[in-house]
């Protein structure tokens, strides 16, 4: 078998190994590999099982085992773009679950034996080899309970037209509410963009399914922010839930980035006043058009507030990075206005003094990041669970501005300066304030989040 082990893990400790098998997406490889550091420092010995597409880097983690799942890495890679997520899901539930299956077998054979399984919910099939060895299987989603409300009924999605041909470019803008799913819009629910929607609700109810029957549920969030919608879906996932996030704040910034980090963004921002900075940046997947490009270096530049921008190179479509940027865009840039690079390191941006918003895609990871270090938010959702968070951001916690039609430079522009020179953008930030001393409570001894780890912890301990 090929393993990468590395043999400073501690001995002395008596708990079983726990196993851990991430999707292979930045957004879902961080959480998990958090979620595998918080574990490890309740004595348990880790394994990571992973893909060789988007692999981890051992020599980040090295109280780790990191064992490679024999696959086709050039195949997952031809399947990894959003627009064929669905084939990449069913395909590592189909091809992988055999190599799982013989890493897990070896795995057990050995002295201090597993105690369990814990997968990100994208890994539904493992179910069926986890129920074979007699294993105990735990989920970990890597978005927040609200979010899941949104996909937690496939059939109110297809009945309100979320499954949709890769063709079909007519948008969901309804701004009616969703009976039963209220704050949500219609046009806030995921719209799943296939070649066969029949098989993306086949694999939304899969996944779905999985998740009901998971031994339990780990959430990277915490009761504070959740604790309505942890009620609401109770009823319809009974299994125990535990809520010990945010995974980020237990450690300081891991080294988990599939990219290299730009370095120069933090010197740029020593230059800055404090809160006078506005940080774009629309994650690792998100891929936009040369229109859209353009909207935003105007809306920024129109703006007048100094930003750093992220600009992953290969992001946007028909260009390799900078080139389609508008004359004398960059000669702005030249004066002090605005920094761009192609990846940053996020959680260290965010904790700066300079910045002062967050022009965000609302994934759940920089959401949380953006909530912990007391920054308002820009939000502009593209997909999956994006907008139900963003909802939440602009009408439940009132911690941002959603840009409600799409990006068109004049709302963009106006975004801005709401957030960042404007009166509200004052009371924005003094309400995530409120809500960042409010979520770091929950991590302290007595706090919902750590008591919800000593309970994961005694659960796991609890397996025969």
């Amino acid at each position: 078998m090929d393993t990468n082990t590395n043999n400073t893990i501690t001995t002395t400790t008596k708990r079983r190994r726990l196993v851990l098998l991430p999707t292979p997406f930045q957004g879902h490889l961080s959480p998990m590999l958090q979620l595998a550091s918080i574990l490890h420092s309740k004595g348990f010995p880790i394994t990571i099982l992973h893909t060789r597409f988007n692999a981890p880097n051992p020599t980040n983690y090295p109280n780790f085992i990191f064992i490679p799942i024999s696959d086709t890495k050039e195949e997952m890679h031809s399947l990894s773009d959003m627009g064929n997520a669905v084939r990449f899901i069913h395909y590592i539930n189909i091809n992988l679950l055999g190599p799982i299956r013989e890493c897990l077998e070896w795995l057990m054979s050995k002295d201090e034996g597993v105690a369990c399984l814990i997968t990100d919910a994208h890994w539904f099939g493992t179910q069926s080899v986890a129920d074979c060895l007699k294993l105990p299987w735990i989920v970990h989603r890597t978005s927040s309970i609200s979010s899941f409300r949104a996909f937690a009924f496939p059939q109110l999605l297809r009945d309100m037209g979320c499954f949709r041909r890769s063709s079909d470019d007519e948008e969901m803008k309804s701004e009616a509410l969703v009976p039963g799913l209220e704050p949500f819009k219609v046009k806030d629910l995921p719209k799943i963009q296939c070649s066969d929607p029949e098989s993306a609700f086949n694999l939304l109810e899969l996944m779905v399914q999985g998740t009901k029957r998971a031994q339990a549920l780990i959430w990277n969030t915490c009761k504070y922010l959740e604790e309505h919608d942890l009620k609401a879906i109770s009823q319809d996932f009974p299994n125990p839930h535990f809520l010990i996030g945010p995974f980020h704040k237990y450690f300081p910034a891991s080294s988990s980035s599939l990219l290299p980090q730009d370095q120069t963004s933090l010197s740029w921002l020593d230059k800055h006043q404090p809160k006078s900075v506005l940080y774009v940046s629309f994650g690792s997947l998100v891929r936009i058009e040369e229109t859209q490009f353009l909207e935003i270096a105007w809306g920024l530049a129109n703006s007048k507030q100094p930003f750093l921008w992220v600009v992953r190179p290969g992001s946007i479509k028909g260009s390799e990075w900078l080139e389609l940027l508008p004359d004398g865009f960059l000669d702005g840039m030249a004066k002090g206005l605005g920094h761009i690079v192609k990846w940053a390191a996020q959680q260290d941006v965010l904790a700066h003094p300079a910045i002062g918003g967050f022009w965000t895609h609302n994934g759940w990871n920089s959401t949380l990041e953006s909530i912990c270090e007391g920054v308002p938010m820009i939000c502009s959702p593209f997909f999956g669970d994006q907008h139900p968070i963003a909802r939440y951001v602009s009408d439940v916690w009132k911690i941002g501005v959603k840009l409600e039609h799409g990006l068109e430079r004049g709302e963009i522009e106006s975004a801005i300066r709401r957030l960042m020179v404007d009166k509200e953008g004052l009371e924005f930030r003094n309400r995530i304030t409120n809500i960042t001393e409010k979520v770091s409570l929950c991590l302290k001894k007595g706090g919902s989040s750590y008591s919800s780890l000593e309970d994961l912890v005694n659960y796991i301990l609890s397996f025969p």
